[in-house]
Order: C-alpha cells, then structure tokens, then sequence
C-alpha cells in the first residue's frame, strides 16, 4: 500500500489531465500518475518528458529499455521493473539477459549494448560517468542519442525515486 493516499480526481481540472495521462498512455491512468494527480502540473511536466523520452527520441526503442531495466533492477523499482521488462523482452532480449541485468559484464550483451550499460550503471549508481565510459558510449551514439541517453537515465532514476519512496503500488 503506498505511503500517501491516492488523490481524488474528481474535480474537473484533475479529469481534465487524468484524460490526457489516459489518451497518452493507452486508456490507462497508472498508479504513478494518480499519485502526481496532488499537483496536476507535476502530473503534467511528468507526462510530457516521459512521452519526449519514450516516443520522441532518436535513440531506439531496445537500447532505451535496456537502460530503463538496468536503472528499475539498480534502483529496486519493481513497478518500472515489471512494466520495463515486458517491454524489453518484446524488443528481443532473452528472459535470462534481463533477469541478470545488474551482472550485465557477465551477460549475452554487444559492445554497443556494454557501453549503454556500464553509463546507465555509472550514472545511476554515481551519478557521475567516467570519462572512459562516456567516450566508449560516445564513439557508438551519435551526439543526440547521448543526449537522450542520459536524460533517459536520469527521468527513470527520478521515476525509480517517486516509485519507491511513496512505494507505489502494483498496477493490478
């Protein structure tokens, strides 16, 4: 059970963004913006950088979830994990590679896939990246894909903050 309460919605300003978190996210309105819904602009600024780095981004869609689920399995945030996991297994990586994701040295993984990697690991774990590590991430993406990289890590360490600070729960 999360630690606050879930709002309520029922005033016309909050249906009004509960619609729009429903028409951006496939008819849903997941826990994690129900709790936003205490601060409907939060809710909105959320939706809109989430929705610029998932479906506006040159960086692709395999490479991004393979960050994702490296920061939900660093982070503990089982939610994004669960949600982030499915989405990577439909991108084409094996059960096994995910489920052994936090010991990615030791997995199935390409050296472009390493150097996505070991930044997202730095970066979430130091929040710092070597230089060695941004140059091997760098000589592999193309200046906008770091950028978009790093803003991908960075959302979803403060994704993995909200989630496991209010403890959020499950979606059913």
């Amino acid at each position: 059970m999360a630690r606050v309460e879930y709002p309520n919605v029922d005033s016309p300003d909050a249906q009004q963004m509960v619609e729009e978190i429903r028409r951006q996210r496939g008819g849903r309105f997941p826990n994690l913006f129900h709790m936003q819904m205490y601060n409907p602009a939060i809710a909105d600024g959320w939706l809109r950088l989430g929705s610029a780095v998932r479906f506006k981004s040159e960086l692709d869609d395999a490479t991004r979830e393979l960050a994702i689920c490296l920061v939900a399995r660093t982070t503990g945030a089982e939610y994004e994990w669960r949600a982030h996991r499915r989405i990577a297994l439909e991108q084409g990586f094996s059960e096994a590679a995910l489920d052994a994701i936090v010991d990615w040295r030791k997995g199935e993984f390409d050296e472009r896939q390493r150097a996505v990697l070991q930044l997202a690991e730095e970066l979430t774990k130091n929040v710092q990246v070597q230089d060695a590590t941004f140059a091997a991430a760098k000589k592999l993406l193309s200046p906008r894909q770091m950028v978009e990289l790093v803003t991908t890590v960075g959302y979803y360490n403060m994704v993995a903050r909200f989630l496991v600070g209010l403890e959020i729960d499950l979606e059913a």
